[in-house]
């Protein structure tokens, strides 16, 4: 499926409404552990908002059994209106507001729930100046001061290009800075119409020479080959990405772009196969699976 033939279906309609058999290799079992419930009382209490809910992240009941959840800072109202993402779009409450104590509160729930690794990601704010660039930093420091040793983690928006947004994060010192290049160029205007392939591949490009450790993830079945994701891999490669995640795109809601495919494991094996540190491109980690996201097992790859 390209661009041309997305840009016909009317989401919403009974032909995008139309889904492809989920295969076995794609059901879950969901369990509401005690752990499950614990983290969950723990976000509801610190007024906190995690992307394992706003994107309705088929992993949640594995990652929070394991006591680990990727926190989402800015509010849970996303400015940019994507078509693959299941978070809430529209305009902040309040244009322009910050909450200063979030990441105070993010801190106390990484101490709490005593992580090791701690993955903070946002929604978009592009009616910020900075873009919220300047939370994300407090935020890595938050973490810092109060769970000395704990790794983090951030999965940042592109700050519409801004390199003194991207600095501030950076000057953070976050272990890992991941942006996310989400899917293949030909597929821009319709997934991410308000983003800029070329602008994401710079992000990991600038973090890099700035020495910071980089990763990028894309999802796939939504319509592209595996040729082009072949490509994608290179473009990253060549912009300095240390680490690569690799999963499959669902529907969220019938309001959302439809399933093209689903990519069989063999296929995604040999994504991991190409991309891998003694045969293929050369990257630190490849993470790829039908059930990867973008912080599934980040820890393991720290």
């Amino acid at each position: 499926m390209n661009v041309d033939t997305l840009k016909k279906i009317d989401i919403g309609t009974k032909d995008a409404r139309t889904k492809i058999r989920r295969p076995d290799w794609l059901k879950v079992r969901f369990s509401a552990s005690e752990e499950y419930k614990e983290i969950k009382r723990l976000i509801r209490s610190s007024a906190l908002h995690t992307v394992c809910e706003s994107a309705r992240c088929p992993n949640i009941g594995e990652c929070w059994g394991q006591k680990t959840a990727t926190f989402m800072i800015l509010g849970d109202i996303c400015t940019r209106n994507c078509g693959f993402c299941a978070v809430k779009t529209g305009r902040p409450r309040v244009l322009g507001e910050l909450d200063r104590l979030e990441p105070e509160r993010v801190a106390s729930a990484v101490k709490k729930l005593r992580l090791k690794h701690a993955v903070i990601t946002s929604v978009n704010r592009d009616e910020l100046k900075d873009g919220g660039s300047s939370i994300f930093a407090e935020t890595i420091k938050a973490v810092r001061r109060n769970v000395p040793g704990c790794s983090v983690e951030v999965l940042i928006p592109d700050f519409k290009g801004c390199k003194q947004s991207l600095k501030t994060v950076l000057d953070a010192e976050p272990d890992i800075l991941n942006h996310n290049i989400e899917t293949v160029p030909g597929l821009y205007k319709v997934v991410r119409p308000q983003a800029d392939y070329k602008q994401s591949l710079e992000v990991i490009r600038y973090s890099k020479e700035y020495g910071a450790v980089t990763k990028s993830g894309l999802m796939v079945g939504i319509g592209e080959t595996f040729e082009e994701v072949l490509q994608v891999m290179h473009n990253l490669k060549e912009s300095g990405c240390d680490i690569v995640t690799i999963g499959q795109y669902l529907q969220p809601t019938k309001n959302h772009l439809p399933v093209d495919r689903y990519v069989t494991p063999d296929e995604f094996a040999e994504y991991k196969r190409y991309g891998s540190r003694l045969a293929g491109l050369g990257f630190r980690h490849v993470e790829s699976g039908p059930l990867v996201r973008s912080s599934y097992h980040a820890a393991s790859y720290v």
